[in-house]
Order: structure tokens, then C-alpha cells, then sequence
């Protein structure tokens, strides 16, 4: 089978590679939608370690091509949402309430693009397919349940993590898809304030959509000084869904004593986090620091896709670009890779 991804670190391309094996418990899927993220370009880049003859690719929908003999809940043909994370549901380690992305280890939950070829194929694995899939619900588009997988599961956990809560104070660093649904997932939790860090113009519109109140933008002075004069002395509740280091020191500068800073961005695996001993009240202030992985499982997407569906939540509104056909996921790949300034989410139609 043919699948885009890296032969080597910043080597990108077309791979032929052996179709997948089907076990027991598990499913082989022909994706019928798929979007590309930052986090394959990022790995692309070798930003989380050197890999070599990897097919890229985390989010996607599609049909069931074939089960295992102990899959009950799923059969051929079926339509299917795929979590980004699926966990090994039998490792002690998922039993950990906290996140149930972690099965065996760190990121243990997460095999695509690490621990086996993605979903930017024309088929790809999916372990445990009872516990990691999730039917495509009547009333959500495939596009709308295809924002679910990653994006709106990470940027919905940031608000989790930060414990968003009635008329808490927001700030969110980044407004790219996660950033965007990060900022929906603290205003569909009751959050008063919310202000967006970024300056990407398709984005903004987006953002003041999803619920925030006010931009801040670099090009506008230090914008720190910006969120503490907006703010009457910082938020209470920071998620960093985009930059760099220094962001991660700058969001606990900002935020209150008692406050939560809750981070799902990315870092290269050569950055080194630090922050001033001060900004945290010399470990003092109370403030609760926190960053996960996105979880995983069915019941995740369950759940996110019940709040498109009955909240009416528009989770198509970042989707920027739409690709057709299979041999357009090289283009689309760049796009992302490239961050063009009209770019929030591209999608491909990879299939009927």
C-alpha cells in the first residue's frame, strides 16, 4: 500500500509499505478523511527524536475494512471516528484517572507516529478496536467528528487541566486549531474573560466566534503588559497552546497566586523549560502547573461529539482548506508545514 510520510528525519514523500495485519482484538480502516497536523510536520523535523520509513498521520475517519474475531462492537463496512490516542486498555498504567493517554508509559497511549505507521494510508491499525472506536453519530458530519479526534480533544483538555470554571479569567497562548478549541472548551465551561494571544488573521475571526473577548498580538507591545492591564493583574486560569520557552515562563509570570497554567503545546525535544523562582512565588504562590496529552479512547469522542450535536457546537469553523483525492495529502502536508497565513486546518477527502 502507498502512504505519505518520512523516510528520514526532513525527508518527506511517498512510501510503499506492506498492508497492516489485523489482530485479533483489533480493525484495519481506509480512511475516507484525514487531517494533517503540526504535530507530523513537528515530528517530520525530528522534533521528537530521529525516525525513519514512517507513514505520518494521526487524525482521520473512515470505513472498516476488517475486524478481528473478537471485535463485537464493530463489523466491515462500518464508519468509523479514530481517536488520535488508543491506548492499550489492558496496561495497568491506563487506570490512571488523570489522563487515559498514558497506558504502558509516557505517550504509551499514542502509537501513531511513534510506535506504528499512521493513518496517512490507504489503510491503517487501529489496536483494541472496541475501546478505540467510535461510530459516526447521526446529526455530526464526518468533518465535524474528524475535528474531534486531536484538536478538539487537546484544546478542550487544556480547559480540563486548567479546571476552567464560572467566570474564570482565560488567557490562551495561540490561536491555531488547538488554541481555537481551547478557547471553546473554556467558554462552554462557564469561563467570563477569555482573552487569545496570536496574530494569525483567519484565526482571529475564529476566536472571537469560539468566545474570546479580546486579541492580543506582540506586534501590539509586550504582551504581558497587554494581558495585565486587560486583566486588573493577570488571569487565573493560562493554557499554553502555542510558542515557545519563554511563552511557558510568561504564562506563569502572568498568572495569580492560586492560579492553574495547564500547557498541551508541543515542545522540541532540544528546548529547556525555566522560569524565575519569583514568578512562582518562590514556589509559594500556589500556582499549579500542569501539561497533558490529549486522552484517548471512544468514549472521549463519544462525549465530544454528543456536545456538537446537542450544544449545536461548530466544530467545522476551523477547517481552512479542503483537498480531494488521495495523492493531494503531499500538498495539503506542506500547507501545514509551511503555516500559510490564511491556514487554520486542512482536510483531505481521501476517499467515497
Amino acid at each position: 500500500m502507498r502512504g505519505y510520510g518520512m523516510f528520514s528525519v526532513g525527508n518527506p514523500g511517498w512510501l510503499d509499505k506492506e498492508r497492516p495485519a489485523c489482530g485479533p482484538l483489533d480493525a484495519i480502516v481506509r480512511p475516507t478523511i484525514i487531517a494533517p497536523c503540526t504535530s507530523d510536520t513537528h515530528t517530520m523535523h525530528g522534533g521528537s527524536g530521529p525516525k525513519e520509513n514512517l507513514i505520518l498521520g494521526h487524525e482521520a475517519v473512515g470505513i472498516i475494512n476488517e475486524v478481528g474475531p473478537d471485535v463485537t462492537r464493530f463489523k466491515p463496512g462500518d464508519y468509523v471516528v479514530v481517536p488520535a490516542c488508543t491506548p492499550d486498555w489492558l496496561q495497568l498504567g491506563i487506570q490512571n484517572k488523570i489522563s487515559f493517554s498514558h497506558d504502558a508509559g509516557p505517550f504509551g497511549g499514542f502509537k501513531f507516529l511513534g510506535q506504528k505507521d499512521g493513518v496517512m494510508a490507504e489503510y491503517f491499525h487501529v489496536n483494541q478496536a472496541d475501546a478505540n472506536l467510535a461510530p459516526l453519530p447521526e446529526g455530526v458530519s464526518p468533518e465535524a467528528a474528524l475535528m474531534t479526534v486531536d484538536m478538539m480533544s487537546t484544546g478542550f483538555y487544556g480547559a480540563e487541566m486548567a479546571e476552567v470554571a464560572y467566570g474564570d479569567t482565560v488567557v490562551v497562548y495561540g490561536i491555531g486549531p488547538v488554541g481555537l478549541m481551547a478557547i471553546a472548551g473554556a467558554a462552554l465551561r462557564g469561563a467570563g474573560q477569555i482573552i487569545a494571544v496570536g496574530t494569525r488573521p483567519a484565526s482571529i475571526e475564529v476566536a472571537k466566534d469560539y468566545g474570546a473577548n479580546a486579541i492580543v498580538s506582540y506586534k501590539e507591545g509586550k504582551v504581558a503588559e497587554q494581558i495585565l492591564e486587560l486583566t486588573s493583574g493577570g488571569p487565573n486560569k493560562t493554557i499554553i497552546a502555542g510558542g515557545n520557552p519563554d511563552t511557558f515562563a510568561e504564562a506563569i509570570a502572568i498568572t495569580r497566586e492560586k492560579g492553574f497554567i495547564a500547557n498541551i503545546n508541543f515542545f522540541d525535544v532540544k528546548d529547556i523549560l525555566s522560569f524565575p523562582a519569583m514568578t512562582w512565588g518562590l514556589g509559594m504562590a500556589d500556582k499549579t502547573i500542569r501539561g497533558g496529552f490529549c486522552p484517548g479512547g471512544a468514549e472521549r469522542l463519544n462525549a465530544l461529539m454528543r456536545v456538537i450535536k446537542y450544544r449545536n457546537f461548530d466544530a467545522e469553523r476551523i477547517i481552512s482548506h479542503r483537498f480531494h483525492g488521495f495523492d493531494a495529502m503531499e500538498e495539503a502536508f506542506h500547507l501545514m508545514d509551511k503555516k500559510a497565513p490564511d491556514l487554520i486546518k486542512p482536510i483531505v477527502y481521501t476517499g467515497e
